[in-house]
């Protein structure tokens, strides 16, 4: 029998082999229990984050499409705020019209009823209406005091007088505007309703109604237009929604046709145009009211009074 030792083997000592390995199975188990401790709480914290996180992002304002920083958010329950860069919703059909205004019947406000008796004369001249025939040659005057501009009423008559439809239709007269100083046939004057009176009761006219100074009046060489049928024409032009400036017309018209030799006409039939030189003023008669002489390019008179 030998004397040698042998070194022993793990198998020579199987219960010290299975201590360490048991040893080492605990230390791994310990090890284990440690992160799975550490790991809840780390899970635990970033639940907390994300969920926190959410919250904040639907409490936060929603901005416009690509990060604009120039939207508005709308306050809690307005469904009508839109971002700056919404486009309008496309429309259909045509574009609204605007409405013409309405014409004006007569001024408002009121009239001087007297002047200083005085006139200011319009100093411009202007070219020759007419195709042909006789020149007569007007001035254009208004009362100092009537708070009306002589060149702007000088405008509206001479504008008035050289219209085809006036008494240069015919082609048998021509007419022209002329200032003060020049020889003239006549002068369409527009004076307050007291100083008309006066002037039309010189020339052998009465124009009160009611003993109030009311119509215009022609006088030897005189057209004389009323202030106050000028601003305000007649009540029963403005209850049929006539204009006033077809009232103007018809008063230019109608006093110097008289200047130029016309006598006052009846109303031909109801419904028709009232002839120019028909009392327009006082009634209409049925007829409609007219402020031209030349219809459609022929004299349109009606029956004489």
């Amino acid at each position: 029998m030998s004397d040698r030792r042998t070194r022993p083997t793990r198998r020579d000592h199987p219960t010290g082999a299975r201590s360490r390995s048991a040893h080492r199975r605990q230390r791994r188990d310990a090890s284990r229990t440690r992160r799975r401790r550490l790991r809840w709480p780390v899970l635990a914290a970033v639940l907390v984050t994300v969920l926190g996180l959410a919250a904040i992002g639907f409490a936060l304002p929603r901005v416009g499409v690509g990060g604009d920083r120039d939207a508005v958010a709308a306050p809690p329950g307005d469904t009508t705020a839109a971002t700056p860069s919404a486009e309008p919703p496309p429309t259909t059909g045509p574009p609204p019209t605007t409405a013409p205004p309405a014409p004006v019947l007569r001024l408002s406000g009121t009239a001087p009823s007297a002047g200083s008796g005085e006139f200011d004369f319009s100093t411009k001249q202007g070219k020759i209406a007419g195709r042909s025939g006789t020149l007569r040659r007007y001035r254009v005057a208004v009362e100092i005091g009537a708070e009306e501009d002589v060149e702007a009423f000088g405008d509206a008559v001479e504008k008035l007088l050289s219209d085809e439809r006036s008494w240069i239709g015919g082609g048998q007269l021509r007419l022209q505007r002329v200032p003060d100083q020049a020889g003239h046939d006549f002068t369409v004057y527009l004076a307050t309703a007291q100083t008309a009176a006066r002037m039309c009761q010189a020339g052998w006219v009465d124009i009160r109604i009611d003993g109030e100074p009311y119509t215009s009046c022609r006088a030897q060489g005189q057209a004389i237009i009323n202030l106050d049928r000028w601003r305000f024409s007649v009540d029963h032009y403005v209850s049929g929604e006539v204009p006033l400036d077809v009232y103007r017309a018809y008063v230019i018209n109608h006093e110097v046709g008289h200047e130029l030799g016309h006598g006052h006409e009846r109303c031909p039939g109801e419904g028709e145009p009232a002839p120019v030189m028909m009392q327009q003023t006082l009634f209409l008669n049925g007829c409609v009211a007219n402020p031209w002489p030349f219809l459609a390019g022929e004299r349109y008179a009606g029956p004489p009074l």
